[in-house]
């Protein structure tokens, strides 16, 4: 199904889009509507242009593509399935995500990643083709993100004050250089080789986007944890 979004308010289009009988819907002519796919779990979305705020929400499955960019706090909070940005994202993107993927083709602004957390089986991931803003990972718990930095241009993969808060979940940054301003209970390794998973879910970026793996898993990674040796809690815990 077909959905023409050109002068549609939000509320109707997600309407239209719950009331769809059908598993695959594309949403034309997108300009800025908020909550598109929100809590859905049985559609396969494609949006071309740029969708607003909170797309995919409580995402519990499916998946949604966007053929542009996205604003902020894609991701809000989602279970599952499976977000792809053809473009850049907003601030606060993947906030709270507790499963699924997010994949985004080029940057994303401040707070991406922050309160990432992981239960049981589920492992939340996002994978940044390109720059990602200060305070990446802010308060992550759990899950993976991994930033590429292709096309900086001379930039900085990471903005500053990376991993501030963070007590769980691993962090991978492409290129060697250890992000600047890192907080002291943040620990960072270089690595020879990423580890299996995070191969895998660089693999599975490159043919969302057309990009050889080879060549990009080629470059050292920087991977990024909580400091066992000088955590957080001691920072709020009087003991």
């Amino acid at each position: 199904m077909i959905i023409d979004a050109n002068g549609m308010h939000y509320a109707a289009l997600n309407a239209a889009v719950r009331a769809c009988p059908e598993r695959e819907v594309r949403i034309e002519h997108c300009v800025g509507q908020r909550y598109i796919g929100t809590g859905l779990s049985d559609k396969r979305i494609e949006v071309v242009g740029t969708p607003g705020n909170a797309l995919g929400a409580y995402l519990n499955g499916g998946s949604i593509r966007v053929q542009g960019n996205v604003q902020e706090a894609t991701g809000d909070t989602m279970n599952g399935g499976e977000i792809v940005v053809c473009g850049s994202a907003g601030d606060a993107t993947g906030y709270a995500m507790r499963g699924g993927k997010i994949f985004v083709e080029g940057d994303v602004g401040y707070r991406c990643g922050i309160h990432i957390k992981a239960y049981r089986e589920n492992r939340p991931a996002i994978v940044i083709g390109g720059c990602a803003g200060s305070f990446l990972g802010e308060y992550q718990a759990g899950g993976t993100i991994i930033v590429l930095g292709l096309n900086a241009q001379g930039r900085p993969a990471v903005g500053n004050f990376c991993g501030t808060g963070m007590h769980g979940g691993e962090m991978f940054v492409r290129g060697g250089q250890i992000p600047a301003r890192l907080p002291a209970q943040v620990h960072a390794e270089r690595l020879a080789a990423l580890p299996d998973e995070a191969q895998a879910l660089v693999c599975e970026w490159c043919a969302l986007f057309g990009h050889e793996a080879a060549a990009v898993l080629r470059a050292p990674f920087i991977r990024l944890t909580p400091d066992s040796q000088n955590p957080y809690r001691r920072m709020y815990v009087g003991n």
